[in-house]
């Protein structure tokens, strides 16, 4: 293996393919043996009929071609360079290269250009070079995928109470004072002081930071940061939250789980707009918005002595409560179909299609666990392939009905049919199967309150299966009343 090669990468790449395309027999071997070391995947071919058979059926993120060979030469595979479903990085080598071969390999957009004979360690550092440029731009892919995942800041709603919120955040966010949010848990503080934060727009990024996740002999080192040799295990300097956030905003989550001791510490910042990073004398200026959040009664824990009063006024210039979901259940009807599509564009799965009903259906419930609550059971309802309404049957159960009237196809005759039947006993012997289908129709019909499409679903139909049902029952009753 070429000693420039960073052997930490070996893991990294092993996620990737290539395939070496040259009609010397010699050479596949040579590039096989060398890059199986890093690759999963190292296929040859020994002319472009044969690539071309290969490139279509795998996917390849790296292709090392020759120029010169047998029928087509490399120049002339304009199918690997415009197929942008199976776009792979290109690697041109050739032993009869001119100003003109080269000047042609690049329009067509090669990486690399080598001329043969070459030294190994040329090649592999060429296709370290392409494979490092894939990996940055797959890791570049996947913040992007973790940023539209997890940093919502679009506040969704209709309710008088999300009205007044959204209306306190624009209000809010030009100033620099510092904010206190309060609600329960699982209301969406973060996606209010986010939503404060972009309405500012101050110049410097928005910081996170778990007062309650973080161990209190850690929380001043993680806030201010530390000089080198501070405490055993500072090897090196570290710039604490607050220089991380200069010209932004620090968001403090639980800011009622933080210890008195940094209470006071915290104070001092927030007066002096300073901070002293821990076993450092220098104070370093800081421009620092702060937004707290708690799901507790912060006035509370101030007359119970578990918070600090002067630290509280600081806090509670502005303030924003957060109204938890049961006082605000009109949003649901905002909130359930957002969720839905923001959630299933993630799991890469269609829109699924949910009934009325199913948003009925959780106008009924309180919502302890609030938003996040709401969110887990909307993935949860798509995972399992089931709608709200269906799955809150089945883990709270339905309300029992005693009777469900329905036709029968002998007559016009009503019967009443008991809803909790033993599933030993069944229907009635005497029914044909064509009446115990349409009994059992009609009964799970009734049961989601005459709506078809509900039912169809439970059923494992299509809509219009239900409805052609219906008009040959019709059509019967018709002929029977005749």
């Amino acid at each position: 293996m070429s000693p420039t090669f960073d052997p930490n990468k070996v893991s990294q790449y092993q996620a990737f393919s290539v395939l070496v395309v040259d009609d010397e027999v010699g050479m596949q071997a040579i590039l096989n043996k060398a890059l199986s070391k890093w690759f999963s995947r190292v296929d040859t071919a020994g002319s472009i009929e044969d690539a071309e058979i290969l490139r279509t059926t795998n996917h390849y993120d790296l292709i090392i071609l020759d120029i010169n060979l047998p029928g087509r030469s490399g120049i002339d595979w304009e199918e690997a360079f415009t197929d942008e479903d199976r776009k792979a990085d290109v690697i041109f080598m050739t032993g009869y290269a001119d100003l003109e071969t080269a000047i042609s390999a690049l329009k067509l957009g090669a990486s690399d250009f080598i001329l043969k004979p070459f030294n190994l360690e040329q090649m592999l550092q060429a296709v370290q070079r392409c494979m490092d440029k894939r990996l940055a731009e797959r890791h570049q892919y996947a913040l992007h995928h973790d940023f539209k995942r997890h940093i919502k800041t679009e506040i969704v709603g209709g309710s008088e109470r999300t009205k007044q919120l959204k209306q306190l955040i624009t209000q809010f966010a030009p100033s620099r004072a510092s904010v206190l949010i309060e609600g329960e848990s699982g209301t969406g503080k973060e996606l209010v002081a986010r939503g404060v934060h972009e309405a500012s727009q101050r110049s410097g990024p928005f910081v996170p930071i778990n007062c309650g996740a973080i161990a209190p002999e850690l929380l001043e080192s993680e806030l201010f940061g530390h000089t080198s040799g501070a405490f055993t295990g500072a090897k090196k300097n570290r710039e604490g939250m607050f220089r991380v956030a200069n010209g932004g905003t620090l968001f403090l989550d639980e800011i009622g789980e933080m210890p008195l001791s940094m209470q006071s510490a915290l104070l001092r910042v927030l007066e002096q707009r300073t901070i002293r990073p821990v076993g450092s004398e220098k104070e370093i200026s800081i421009d620092v918005r702060i937004v707290a959040a708690t799901n507790r009664n912060l006035q509370e824990e101030v007359n119970k002595g578990h918070f600090r009063q002067d630290l509280f006024y600081r806090l509670n210039v502005l303030k924003i409560d957060v109204a938890p979901l049961r006082e605000r259940k009109t949003d649901l009807i905002d909130l359930v179909p957002f969720f839905t599509r923001m959630l299933a564009a993630e799991l890469g799965i269609g829109d699924p299609k949910w009934a009325h009903e199913d948003i009925i259906a959780m106008n009924d419930y309180d919502w302890p666990g609030n938003i996040r609550e709401l969110k887990n059971l909307i993935e949860r309802c798509i995972l399992l392939g089931k709608p709200p309404a269906h799955y809150w049957r089945e883990i709270n159960g339905a309300a029992p009905q005693q009777n469900v009237s329905v036709t029968v196809s002998s007559g016009c005759e009503l019967i009443d049919l008991p809803q909790g039947l033993d599933s030993k006993q069944g229907y009635p012997n005497s029914w044909t199967l064509k009446e115990v289908e349409k009994a059992h129709i009609q009964q799970l019909v009734d049961l989601h309150d005459g709506n078809k499409s509900a039912a169809a679903r439970e059923l494992g139909v299509a809509r219009k299966t239900l409805e052609r049902k219906y008009k040959e029952w019709d059509t019967e009753e018709s002929g029977y009343a005749e």
